[in-house]
C-alpha cells in the first residue's frame, strides 16, 4: 500500500509526463490566481510547518483559500505535487558554478556536502521523498552535474570517478536519517575520511601515470 513517502510502483514521474497545454482546457473553469509555482511553494511551506505525515491536498487547498479540486488543474495527483516540492527544495542550495581548479575540488566538495546536510536538516521531508521518488527534476539534475564536475577535477579515471560519485551520493543520502541528530563534528569527520579516500585514489592513479608502462 502506498504511503505519504511511498507512491507505489505503478506511477510515472511528474517529470516524465507531458501535461496538456492550459489553453486546451476550458478557461471558464480554470481557477484564477493559481499556477504550479505558487502551489509548489505553498506545498514546501506546509511540509516545513506540519511534516509529511500530515500533508494532504485538502490542507494545502485550505492554506491557499481554494477548493481541493482546483489544485488538480495543475497536478494530476498528490504524489506529482510532492515531487515538484522536492525539486523546489533542492533548488534552494547554492551550487558551485564552472569547473573547479585542480587543487580546489576538496574544499568545494566539502561545501557542497555541508550545504546538502543543512538543507536536509531544514526540510526533514526531503530525505524520505528522495528515496521514494526518482528525483530527476531540474534542480536534482543540476546538483548531480555540479557533483560530477567536482569529481572530474580529481583526475580519477572513469571507473574510479564512477565509484567516487556513488560513494559521495550514498553518503549524502545517508545523511537524511541523521541530519538533525548527528553532531556537526561527526559529520565533518566522516566527510574528511571520504574526501581523503578520494584523494588517495587520485594520487595512486597519478603515480601510476608517472611510472609509465611496466617492463614485460
Amino acid at each position: 500500500m502506498a504511503t505519504e513517502a511511498d507512491p507505489g510502483g505503478s506511477r510515472t514521474s511528474v517529470w516524465l509526463v507531458a501535461r496538456p497545454a492550459a489553453h486546451a482546457r476550458r478557461r471558464s473553469e480554470q481557477p484564477s490566481g493559481l499556477d504550479r509555482e505558487r502551489i509548489t511553494a505553498a506545498t514546501v511551506r506546509l511540509l516545513d510547518a506540519e511534516g509529511l505525515h500530515r500533508f494532504s491536498m485538502r490542507r494545502l487547498a485550505s492554506q491557499l483559500g481554494v477548493t481541493a479540486m482546483s489544485l488538480y488543474w495543475y497536478v494530476d495527483t498528490k504524489h506529482d505535487l510532492l515531487e515538484l516540492a522536492l525539486d523546489s527544495a533542492l533548488g534552494q542550495q547554492r551550487l558551485p558554478s564552472g569547473p573547479p581548479p585542480q587543487e580546489g575540488w576538496p574544499g568545494r566538495l566539502r561545501s557542497l556536502a555541508c550545504g546538502y546536510r543543512r538543507l536536509l536538516a531544514e526540510h526533514p521531508w526531503v530525505a524520505p521523498l528522495s528515496v521514494a521518488y526518482p528525483n530527476i527534476g531540474p534542480h536534482a539534475r543540476a546538483f548531480d552535474a555540479a557533483l560530477q564536475r567536482l569529481l572530474d577535477a580529481t583526475g580519477l579515471a572513469d571507473p574510479g570517478r564512477t565509484g567516487a560519485h556513488l560513494a559521495v551520493s550514498q553518503f549524502l543520502h545517508g545523511c537524511g536519517a541523521t541530519a538533525r541528530r548527528a553532531p556537526e563534528t561527526d559529520f565533518g569527520l566522516a566527510l574528511d575520511v571520504l574526501i581523503a579516500g578520494i584523494e588517495a585514489k587520485a594520487r595512486a592513479r597519478a603515480g601510476d601515470r608517472g611510472a609509465g608502462p611496466r617492463p614485460r
